[in-house]
């Protein structure tokens, strides 16, 4: 007996070819970007090549190369770049490495030239005598200028910078610690206290903000020496003021420093001698000083960087320590 399916009324060994069939799935197609063990070490390769590359052409000695990192190879690739930018080689007069070190021997601080963006142009390799890191250990704290300043007087700088770019040839100055060295921190207690002073100028005609840089000289300011510490007094003079400032007695290595005698000093008053944009900082350490001790909390003593007008009438920078002590206010410079 023939049993017939009861879909197409066809007989059973058909039924098979009028029932669903489940679809087949076309084979996926391969991915051409599919990434793989062996593409991503390709790559890897490129990398590696492209700054063993760009390592190679960097200006500094054999030892040198083989000592930077990636970071520091891309650090200095990018630094050499924006210098190449605001410095065309065909504009740059031919200078020798031995007179620029020559020159660069008599400077009292490192040369630093900035783009109009803040970001590091060019830093003189003088920089480790004052900070105890070399260009490139520099550059690994950042590209820009606030990456090695102490990030509390960020805003200020920030400020003074653009009133710099705003009016061409203006030179501005500020102090700020900069990083140091690990070694520098462990021998003087901190980081370095820097006063840089500098102006923007304009490279090339008409000017634009690719075509100016700040250029500027950063000069150490000697550590202040703390409790326990000796220090010479080619190094320091001391003062004794009342509590307005005004010179009671000074030792007389002064002389040495500000090319003042005792006597012209005695009876005038500090402020007399300060910078007047510095003269609000002097006044909030001042304050700090005079009024933290009456309060009962025991001798009170603070310390800041200042210019102050020495007798041939040219500023120099001290740091000054100043304590309260009873009714006067000693201070060390």
């Amino acid at each position: 007996m023939t049993i017939f399916c009861s879909h197409c009324h066809r007989p059973l060994q058909a039924e098979m070819s009028c029932l669903p069939r489940k679809a087949k799935q076309a084979p996926s197609a391969p991915r051409p970007f599919r990434s793989t063990k062996s593409a991503s070490k390709a790559r890897r390769d490129q990398i590696n090549a492209e700054l063993q590359a760009l390592r190679s052409l960097l200006p500094i000695s054999a030892q040198e190369k083989e000592r930077l990192s990636y970071l520091h190879t891309m650090a200095l690739v990018c630094l050499r770049l924006r210098g190449a930018q605001l410095f065309p080689p065909g504009l740059a007069p031919p200078a020798g490495p031995a007179l620029g070190t020559e020159l660069l021997s008599l400077l009292p601080g490192f040369l630093l030239v900035l783009s109009a963006d803040s970001k590091l142009v060019y830093i003189s390799e003088n920089v480790v005598q004052v900070l105890g890191l070399s260009v490139v250990e520099l550059l690994a704290q950042g590209d820009t200028v606030f990456d090695i300043l102490d990030g509390q007087v960020g805003e200020d700088v920030h400020k003074k910078l653009l009133l710099a770019q705003e009016e061409p040839g203006r030179e501005v100055t500020f102090v700020s610690e900069m990083r140091t060295s690990k070694a520098f921190r462990l021998q003087h207690g901190g980081n370095r206290v820097v006063a840089v002073c500098g102006r923007f100028v304009s490279l090339r005609w008409p000017p634009s903000p690719s075509t100016t840089a700040f250029l500027a000289l950063c000069t150490p300011v000697v550590q202040s020496p703390t409790d326990g510490e000796a220090a010479s007094q080619d190094d320091i003079f001391q003062s004794m003021h009342l509590l307005d400032m005004t010179f009671i007695d000074v030792t007389e290595s002064v002389t040495y420093h500000l090319g003042y005698h005792r006597e012209e000093l005695v009876g005038q008053s500090w402020y007399s001698l300060l910078h007047p944009e510095d003269a609000d900082l002097a006044a909030a350490q001042h304050r700090a000083v005079a009024l933290g001790a009456g309060a009962g909390a025991g001798p009170a003593a603070g310390s800041a960087v200042l210019r102050v007008l020495r007798k041939d009438r040219a500023w120099t920078w001290l740091r000054v320590w100043a304590r309260r002590d009873g009714g006067c206010i000693s201070c060390t410079c």
